[in-house]
């Protein structure tokens, strides 16, 4: 769950071709995929989009962060990461210096196209969004000032190795490595199910309207049989929802 996509050696998935970073990038772009902007090594997260794809001008053209004071960030940093998802593809590359423009009469950033990116196609990194119209919920039992609370969080999206949380009112001890037993994990014709949790990484996103909310990825620790593939189901349930939601519009 982590947006390096794990420690491993991903130099088998490493993509030089230009003709193929256009083609992924483009991708991204046609497709309207929201993508993550990371800085300081992850510590700040921004939601944004690929504008515009320049290949005679060697250039991406992104959306700005809602704020002035971020979009400076972003220009000074000497590194900035993005991940992506592109047809349970994960796609991860870097731009080594952003530029601030405007793009059609808008604040926009710019960097050179990536000489390089990873492309990662392996089931057991493949997330899927939870449904926003019937919101999944995972009950962790937590320490909140010396006092056991239960809190109920919501799903980001869920993998065969863990979810993403949002704590919006961010109480959760997020610190990596932290883990939480007994917690229940309601998913629909699958029942509660009960999980050991394990903190992976933890993001401040800033939406596209300016607002903040943190999202925390967590590992599934020891998972049995049966449990994964009641997950296992789950995901194929929402990978048929969402085909049949393509199929509908087209």
């Amino acid at each position: 769950m982590s947006p390096t996509f794990g420690t491993e050696n991903l130099s088998p998935y490493q993509v030089d071709s230009r003709r193929e970073i256009i083609s992924l990038l483009k991708g991204l772009q046609n497709s309207n995929q929201l993508i993550s902007m990371l800085i300081n090594g992850g510590s700040e997260v921004f939601i944004t989009s690929i504008l515009e794809v320049d290949e005679q001008n060697d250039i991406v053209i992104i959306d700005s962060a809602p704020d002035n004071m971020a979009n400076e960030r972003i220009a000074q940093s000497d590194r900035v990461s993005f991940e992506g998802l592109l047809d349970k593809i994960g796609i991860q590359f870097a731009a080594g210096k952003i530029t601030r423009i405007s793009f059609e009469n808008r604040p926009a950033l710019q960097f050179n196209i990536p000489g390089s990116l990873i492309r990662l196609q392996r089931r057991e990194y493949y997330r899927i969004n939870t449904p926003l119209s019937t919101p999944i919920k995972v009950s962790i039992p937590a320490d909140i000032d010396g006092r056991i609370v239960v809190l109920h969080l919501t799903l980001v999206d869920i993998s065969c190795g863990g979810i993403a949380i949002l704590d919006e009112k961010k109480v959760l001890d997020c610190t990596i490595g932290k883990t939480y037993e007994h917690c229940h994990l309601d998913l629909p014709s699958t029942g509660p199910i009960n999980v050991t949790l394990q903190v992976r990484n933890s993001q401040e996103l800033v939406l596209l309207n300016g607002k903040t909310n943190r999202r925390i990825g967590c590992q599934f620790i020891n998972l049995s049989n049966s449990v994964l593939s009641g997950v296992q189901r789950y995901i194929m349930k929402l990978e048929r929802e969402r085909n049949s939601r393509l199929n509908g519009i087209r």
